[in-house]
């Protein structure tokens, strides 16, 4: 047994899915949105409602089947009319209107009105099986939806903490590109300075090669005196050749202070070192 009430008015719902409102229409203020808030309630849907209000009295619509039978008992303004009847099987068993009773010879009488009510019962009634389907059909939708939410939502955490992890990357790379940055100017300046130093080393070479040159050309010179004063026969005969500011040394032979002296004034770059503790310094060239 089912019973559905209509309070105030006709209650009826508005089912909104993409944009696209559906709207129970009544000329009359019958039952029939209680049927479809009793049942979407039921259903446990979650479409929105709205209830739409008439300036008049309240209205009742009760149905239930005893034995394959329909009874239904109608309570509505219609027209400026208040009716009140029931019904079974679909045939009027009782009438009120404006509060007297009608005679069941005159049901004739109003069988206009009461078509016209039962027409819009029965319109309101396939509109409210079409909502409950709408609705069930939106129930479905709402959970494809909420399904997709909380897939949408944890995608959202996932992408949420791959932007915190590259962000960290990201600063951690800046942080590294910053070292790598600094290094290069280190290396850059290094480099200069190790160009610098090439460069003077360059210098420094060629003079020692300019260097090089002269004691060759000096020490070429002091060994021909040598072959001259008899200290040797040739040039080919110093093996070994000592000298500083002290003293001198011709093949392990200690050369006269007075030849020394002669040498020591004309050969300086020669004559330079001392002996100290025991230790010659000074030149010192063998073969």
């Amino acid at each position: 047994m089912h019973y559905y009430f209509l309070n105030h008015v006709y209650h009826s719902l508005y089912f909104i899915k993409n944009k696209q409102k559906m709207k129970i229409t009544l000329k009359s203020a019958l039952l029939i949105g209680a049927l479809i808030l009793s049942t979407a309630a039921m259903a446990q849907q979650k479409a929105k409602k709205k209830t739409a209000y008439m300036d008049y009295g309240n209205n009742t619509y009760t149905f239930n089947e005893k034995g394959g039978v329909l009874h239904e008992y109608i309570e509505t303004n219609w027209k400026g009319d208040r009716y009140e009847m029931k019904l079974v099987g679909g045939k009027v068993t009782s009438l009120v209107v404006d509060g007297e009773t009608i005679a069941p010879a005159d049901y004739g009488k109003y069988s206009k009105v009461i078509g016209e009510i039962k027409e819009q019962i029965r319109l309101d009634r396939e509109q409210a099986k079409r909502d409950q389907a709408q609705a069930g059909r939106d129930q479905e939708q709402a959970k494809r939806d909420q399904e997709q939410a909380r897939r949408d939502q944890a995608q959202a955490l996932k992408d949420q903490e791959q932007a915190k992890h590259d962000q960290e990357q990201a600063d951690k790379d800046q942080e590294q590109a910053k070292r790598d940055q600094e290094q290069a100017v280190r290396d850059q300046e290094q480099a200069k300075r190790d160009q610098e130093q090439a460069g003077r080393d360059q210098i420094q070479a060629k003079h020692d090669e300019e260097q090089a040159l002269e004691d060759q050309r000096v020490l070429k010179l002091l060994m021909g005196d040598l072959v001259k004063d008899g200290i040797v026969s040739s040039e080919d005969d110093v093996h070994s050749l000592r000298m500083n500011a002290d003293e001198m040394w011709v093949n392990g032979k200690k050369i006269t202070d007075t030849v020394f002296e002669k040498y020591k004034k004309k050969y300086p770059r020669f004559a330079h070192g001392h002996n100290e503790d025991g230790n010659f310094n000074g030149f010192n060239m063998s073969n």
